[in-house]
C-alpha cells in the first residue's frame, strides 16, 4: 500500500485548505486512517482519525471545530478539510492508515506505533 498526500501549500491565517490522501481505496473496512502533523525538533502528532468500518471519528484538541476528516468516495480519497487557519497549524501533515481491530478508539487513535502505513507528507504552511 503506498499512501500520497497532495493539497499542501502556504496559506493566511483564517484560510481553508484541503489535503487528500490518495491509496486508501484499497484498504477494507477494518482500516483505521489519519492524518498526523509534525514540525522540527517536535514529536508527530496526532490531528484526527477515521474508521472506515463506521465512520467513526476522532480529533485533537488543538483542531476540534475546525478541521473535519472525510472519505471521499468519489476521488477514493482521506480527506482533511481545514478551516481557520492558524500559524501554530503550520507543519508537515501526514497520511496514515493500520488495521484497526481490537485497539482503535477514543484514548489511542493517535498511537504512532499502531500506524504502519504512511505517506511521505505534504507541508502545510499558515502564515
Amino acid at each position: 500500500v503506498q499512501l500520497v498526500e497532495s493539497g499542501g501549500r502556504s496559506v493566511h491565517a483564517g484560510d481553508s485548505l484541503t489535503l487528500s490522501c490518495f491509496g486508501v481505496e484499497s484498504l477494507n473496512t477494518d482500516y483505521s486512517l489519519s492524518w498526523f502533523r509534525q514540525t522540527p525538533g517536535k514529536e508527530r502528532e496526532g490531528v484526527a482519525a477515521l474508521y472506515r468500518g463506521n465512520g467513526i471519528t476522532y480529533y485533537s484538541d488543538s483542531v476540534k471545530g475546525r478541521f473535519t476528516i472525510s472519505q471521499n468516495r468519489a476521488k477514493g480519497t482521506l480527506d482533511l478539510q481545514m478551516n481557520s487557519l492558524k500559524p501554530e497549524d503550520t507543519a508537515t501533515y501526514y497520511c496514515a492508515a493500520a488495521l484497526g481491530v481490537g485497539w482503535f478508539g477514543p484514548t489511542t487513535w493517535d498511537s504512532k506505533a499502531r500506524y504502519y502505513y504512511w505517506g511521505q507528507g505534504t507541508q502545510v504552511t499558515v502564515s
